[in-house]
């Protein structure tokens, strides 16, 4: 997990306006939401050889202009997930890249009334100037905790996890309810136990495709495991020697089940 702000070598900004020169920084994806890199896995120097949908300002990134640019399909792209295991840096800025991408793709056109949105001068915002909604960037809050039980770890298998065997409970918020809220009903609704001194620990921005991980840890109270059946198929408790890593360190919930294990004696 990436821990430096995204601040420390980048400046927000936005103008339709601004076109790139031939050492700016130039982001670009694919309608797959990878990012182009050349043969020595760098960014391109220009768009020459690309089919450009749009290329947008989104401000300075180690002193240069940033760019993010969204085209049709073609070879030399990856996931971002690849791109974390070979660059951080990289991979830390393309995070924000890709979800401007994602906002400018879909609110070009507004979704009340179908009218070409406009940029908002001062903030990220596209505004339809016929009906006045604003579009804002979706960023979707969800929740991840890890719960234990004296020197145990409670993780779960995920019906729609292929390549991990068992991982913390997570889910989205819902609206109306506050953060805590969400993490005492995902815990009750997913495994069946309720949970107590629940405690804020950190967040991370997850680009897969737009969520805010908000993670915290929490210790058993009361009940007996009882999976959905849906989401969860199975919930274990774990000691530290028993929890099977993923094979990357890229998210906030490798980052919880390390402070678990940096805390048992």
């Amino acid at each position: 997990m990436i821990e430096k702000s995204l601040y420390e070598n980048y400046e927000i900004n936005f103008d339709e306006e601004i076109t790139p020169d031939s050492d700016d920084y130039l982001f670009v994806f694919n309608e797959k939401r990878e990012l182009y890199l050349n043969d020595e896995k760098k960014l391109p120097s220009s768009l020459d050889d690309f089919d450009v949908n749009f290329c947008f300002y989104i401000g300075n990134y180690n002193d240069k202009k940033a760019f993010v640019a969204n085209v049709e399909n073609g070879e030399s792209f990856y996931p971002l997930y690849e791109v974390y295991e070979f660059d951080h840096d990289l991979y830390h800025i393309g995070g924000k890249a890709v979800l401007v991408n994602d906002w400018y793709l879909s609110h070009r056109f507004c979704g009340r009334c179908g009218t070409p949105t406009v940029l908002d001068k001062k903030d990220m915002m596209l505004k339809c100037p016929e009906c006045g909604q604003n579009h804002y960037p979706r960023i979707a809050p969800a929740i991840i905790v890890a719960i234990r039980k004296g020197d145990e770890l409670l993780m779960a298998k995920h019906s729609y996890h292929d390549n991990i065997r068992y991982a913390l409970i997570a889910g989205f918020v819902e609206p109306g309810e506050s953060i805590e809220e969400a993490v005492h009903r995902e815990v009750l609704e997913e495994v069946g136990i309720k949970i107590k001194n629940l405690k804020y620990m950190k967040s991370q921005s997850w680009p897969f495709p737009n969520s805010l991980m908000l993670g915290f840890t929490a210790e058993y109270e009361s009940g007996d495991i009882k999976v959905d059946g849906d989401e969860i198929v199975k919930a274990l408790w774990f000691k530290k020697d028993e929890i099977i890593r993923y094979g990357s360190d890229i998210s906030i919930s490798d980052w919880l089940i390390q402070d678990f294990i940096d805390s048992i004696d």
